[in-house]
């Protein structure tokens, strides 16, 4: 008897976890804790059709980004569910997405709102990406927002985590039950077994003067350079060599901490970027997987060894 897809996919979702491979449920994670490095691209096209491309594509990681494209919270869901790929996970046997979805949000350090990371958390993204975080005390806010309160002598309780509990749709997406949620819906590497990666992206002199700080923040998973406007913000066109020089003081800060950096390359420069040590770098934009995007993706997994 065949069954109705959305019969289908609540049976998907109520398979006990341990029927699944015993893996991380965050793909991209698992890239980045065994060392090597995570490719994506940036995404404001969040049709069906893309997010299925998506989904089968080599790529670890996309940012969906509402920063610069519209805040619909609607669209994203409806993105995300065409995002799951149930022939995939009956193959595998794993609930573990190829492309791990990441939301980029309107917001940065200067007017932090943890209502909207707490939305897009509880529609079921496995990490955060926050634009224009300056110092530590961003920092520790954007963490604290995507965590929820710990239990009172935890020894990773801070950043004392601010998100509410009511993550209905998170556990649905996620096909988990709801106290393993809650157990894995924290900031790796804060937390070992955490399934969300937090973002910070570091896009003005004052940023990269706090770097130390920022970076040393528990519950940061990667840092992202957004070149264009650091670049902007110095006053200087990206190609300055002074701007280099900024992202290169980043770069060896993350180097020092273990923490994944990352920034936007193409195939010109991807390979380059990858041998300076960048492990989380982005190699397209909108247009989904364009030959452009291949090259650089080939030539990015090339250089680091994947």
């Amino acid at each position: 008897m065949r069954l109705p897809s959305l019969v289908l996919t609540a049976l998907v979702s109520a398979l006990p976890v341990s029927g699944f491979a015993a893996e991380r449920l965050n793909h991209t994670i698992s890239v980045l804790e065994s060392g090597g490095a995570a490719f994506g691209i940036f995404s404001g096209d969040r049709s069906p059709s893309n997010a299925r491309r998506l989904a089968r594509s080599d790529l670890d990681y996309v940012f969906i980004d509402m920063e610069h494209g519209p805040y619909d919270a609607e669209s994203l869901q409806q993105f995300l569910f065409a995002m799951t790929d149930k022939a995939a996970i009956a193959k595998t046997g794993s609930l573990t997405m190829n492309t791990t979805p990441i939301v980029r949000l309107p917001i940065n350090g200067r007017e932090m709102n943890q209502a909207l990371v707490k939305q897009v958390l509880d529609l079921g993204v496995y990490g955060v990406m926050f634009p224009m975080i300056n110092n530590r005390e961003q920092a520790e806010f954007a963490i604290a927002s995507a965590r929820f309160p710990q239990a009172r002598g935890a020894a990773d309780f801070a950043p004392a985590g601010l998100r509410g509990r009511a993550p209905g749709n998170a556990v649905w997406y996620w096909g988990t039950s709801y106290s393993d949620y809650l157990a894995k819906a924290d900031v790796w590497p804060l937390d070992p077994a955490g399934e969300i990666l937090a973002v910070i992206q570091i896009e003005s002199p004052e940023a990269v003067a706090n770097v130390e700080e920022i970076i040393t923040t528990p519950g940061v998973g990667a840092i992202f350079i957004g070149p264009s406007d650091l670049s902007a913000n110095m006053g200087l066109p990206a190609s300055d060599p002074e701007v280099e020089a900024a992202i290169q003081t980043v770069l060896k800060s993350c180097i020092t901490h273990n923490i994944a950096c990352g920034i936007t390359t193409n195939a010109r420069n991807v390979e380059e970027r990858t041998r300076q040590g960048f492990r989380f770098v982005t190699v397209g934009g909108d247009g989904g997987i364009t030959p452009g995007t291949a090259d650089a993706l080939a030539k990015g997994r090339k250089a680091a060894g994947r």
